[in-house]
């Protein structure tokens, strides 16, 4: 992905991303890595597969 290149953003708002997160867990388990995207009025959190998240910090702990 080009940093300098906007893709749209599919944002959803909290309680909606709350409603969805047993969905989202199922889809990492199956393999999918598309991210959820919430906030109120802009994009504020991003939920990603662990394994997804290691790749992009890999000195992180965990």
């Amino acid at each position: 992905m080009n940093p300098n290149e906007t893709e749209p953003i599919c944002l959803i708002t909290p309680s909606t991303a709350a409603e969805l997160l047993p969905h989202m867990l199922t889809r990492f388990h199956l393999g999918y890595q598309d991210p959820l995207i919430f906030g109120t009025t802009k994009p504020e959190a991003v939920l990603i597969p662990y394994t997804l998240w290691q790749t992009l910090n890999p000195n992180s702990c965990g």
